[in-house]
C-alpha cells in the first residue's frame, strides 16, 4: 500500500521572533515493512541553515535555524511512503510465555536483547509503578503466551478508556490518566508501555500516522487526518510487535511510522527554543492520501 502524508505545522505570533532553533522528527523513516520513497521539509521563512542526522534511535531529525525576525514560522512535511504486506502471522496462544521473555531479556547477552533492555527502564513520560503493575495483572497471569498477554491488555485499554481530545496535555500524568480512564492515542500509547514496563517487559512508542475514513457518503475532508500514537513490544523470536491500542487492532498496512523512542519526548514531531515571540496560535493539519498499491 501506497500512501502521500502532508503534514503542516505553523506558528503565528503576537511579535517578532528574533531567533529560532528547531528540530523536527517529520520525515518517515524506512523499517523492515516500510519505504520512504520521497520526502520534503517546505519551511518558511527559510532558514539560515539546515541539516539532517539520525538521532540515537535512528529516527531521521531535521535541524534548522532561523536568524530574521518573523512572525509566522510553518514547517509543511510532504512524504510518499510504501508498506509492504506483512511476511508473518501471527498466533497469539502459541510462543514464549511472558514470564521467559522477562527472564530472557535480562538474562541475554545478544545485541537485539540488549538494545531492546533500555525500553525496560522507565523514562521520563513513563515511569512504572504499582498501579500501573496492578491494572496490567489480570492481563499477565502465569504461564500466558507474550503476544496473548499484550493483545489482552490492548483490548482492556481500548474498552476502559475514552478517547477524550480535551481532557490530556504533553503535562498530564499517567496517573490521572489511570485514575479518570479518559486520554488521547499518545496517553494510551504510554499506559500500555508503562504497563508493560512494570512486568519487567520491553515496550517501545511509536509516531506515525493512521488514514481516517469520512462517515459514508460523505467527502473526505482535506487536512482533517491526525498524527498517531501507537506502541511495540519486544519479543526475542519476533523482534518488535507494534499494537495500537486506540483502535484495538494490530498494524498491518494502514500505519505510517515516522519515529520511535522511549516515549513522547524522543519523538516529538518538532520542538525548539525562539526568542522573542510574545502569544502564538498554533495550527496542526494532517493529509494521509491513500494511493493504492
Amino acid at each position: 500500500m501506497r500512501y502521500r502524508v502532508i503534514h503542516k505545522t505553523e506558528y503565528v505570533y503576537s511579535e517578532f521572533v528574533g531567533l529560532s532553533y528547531n528540530e523536527a522528527r517529520l520525515l518517515p523513516r524506512n523499517t523492515g515493512t516500510q519505504h520512504c520513497q520521497r520526502t520534503q521539509l517546505q519551511i518558511e521563512p527559510l532558514p539560515t541553515d539546515y541539516r539532517e542526522r539520525e538521532d540515537f534511535f535512528g529516527n531521521r531529525v531535521a535541524y534548522f535555524s532561523l536568524r530574521e525576525p518573523h512572525q509566522r514560522f510553518v514547517v509543511t512535511a510532504s512524504s510518499e511512503v510504501e508498506i509492504m504486506p506483512q511476511g508473518r502471522q501471527l498466533n497469539l496462544s502459541c510462543g514464549t510465555d511472558w514470564e521467559a521473555v522477562q527472564l530472557s531479556l535480562h538474562q541475554a547477552h545478544d545485541p537485539q536483547t540488549l538494545d531492546a533492555r533500555q525500553y525496560a527502564l522507565s523514562s521520563p513520560f513513563v515511569a512504572a509503578n504499582t498501579e500501573l503493575a496492578n491494572y496490567a495483572q489480570t492481563s499477565f497471569p502465569p504461564g500466558r503466551p507474550l503476544l496473548e498477554a499484550v493483545h489482552d491488555l490492548m483490548g482492556r485499554i481500548h474498552r476502559d478508556f475514552t478517547y477524550d481530545p480535551g481532557f490530556t496535555d504533553l503535562a498530564t500524568p499517567l496517573a490521572t490518566v489511570l485514575a479518570h480512564r479518559r486520554g488521547v492515542c499518545q496517553d494510551f500509547a504510554h499506559l500500555a508501555i508503562g504497563c508493560l514496563r512494570a512486568q519487567g517487559l520491553a515496550a517501545r512508542y511509536v509516531s506515525g500516522y493512521l488514514e481516517t475514513l469520512p462517515p459514508p457518503g460523505a467527502a473526505k475532508l482535506v487536512g482533517a487526518d491526525a498524527s498517531h500514537a501507537w506502541f511495540s513490544v519486544y519479543i526475542p523470536e519476533l523482534g518488535w510487535v507494534d499494537f495500537d491500542p486506540t483502535n484495538n487492532q494490530i498494524p498491518v498496512d494502514q500505519h505510517i511510522v515516522v519515529a520511535w523512542g522511549r516515549d513522547y519526548g524522543d519523538v516529538t514531531p518538532l520542538k525548539g527554543v525562539i526568542f522573542g515571540g510574545g502569544e502564538h496560535e498554533l495550527i496542526v493539519s494532517v493529509d494521509v492520501q491513500n494511493l493504492g498499491y
